[in-house]
């Protein structure tokens, strides 16, 4: 693994910091895409995921420096509790445009060289709330459902290029984009789920490191580590 590079977007907190210190932890060079300085990574980059020519300027830049790149982690994204009646059109939009269209504008910049080399892998974050769907969570719900479908059609898509694509739909996970007073932090929330706490961001981490390392046999795969909330 020592030469092998794995760019994970959201690099800079949360689930995506988690992904890149684990594969760090396991000899992958990594480099981070974010809004936010990413310092766990051995390169990080300053992009908007939302914008198509800032993420394919900088893969092309990562390549250069780094190296190939063999595997692409998308947790970049964001996160609001809002009444489906008091969710802006612009709001709306921005739910698409990060969490679709980051994943979408990630792999049509690095997935053509991953084709060109015969393999590679792409694990795209999404949640278990588009399986399950959450009150005044209609905005993100939907973003994450359009995260799963992208994920499987581009698996069936690659299949025969030797490029793997999966997901993960983590249930409600301990990072900061829960606040403190989230509802999902109550005790009354987290006694009812069988593991009775939140999912770690490592072990989110951890499935999608088995996605690209071990899980060859994985296409167009979700793993839902989520406590029990969906079961």
């Amino acid at each position: 693994m020592a030469d092998r590079v794995a760019l994970v977007t959201g690099a800079a907190g949360g689930i995506g910091a988690a992904v890149a210190t684990e594969l760090a932890r396991r000899g992958w060079r990594t480099a981070g895409l974010d809004l936010r300085p990413a310092p766990n990574v051995d390169h990080g980059v300053g992009v908007d995921v939302s914008d198509d020519a800032q993420v394919r300027a900088a893969v092309v830049r990562i390549e250069r420096e780094l190296g190939p790149v063999e595997a692409v982690v998308c947790a970049a994204g964001h996160y609001a509790i809002t009444p489906m009646a008091d969710i802006a059109w612009a709001e709306w939009r921005r739910m698409l445009r990060v969490h679709l269209g980051g994943l979408l504008n990630v792999c049509r910049a690095a997935v053509p060289a991953m084709v060109g080399r015969g393999r590679g892998n792409v694990v795209g974050v999404a949640s278990e709330l588009a399986i399950g769907g959450g009150d005044r969570e209609a905005h993100y719900a939907a973003a994450k459902g359009a995260v799963l479908g992208l994920v499987k059609a581009l698996a069936i898509e690659l299949a025969p290029t030797g490029v793997r694509v999966n997901g993960v739909a983590p249930g409600p996970t301990d990072t900061p984009l829960l606040v403190p007073d989230s509802p999902w932090r109550r005790p009354a929330y987290l006694q009812g789920l069988p593991a009775g706490r939140l999912t770690a961001p490592e072990e989110v981490a951890l499935a999608v490191a088995f996605l690209i390392e071990d899980g060859g046999f994985c296409l167009g795969e979700i793993i839902s580590p989520n406590a029990g909330a969906v079961i």
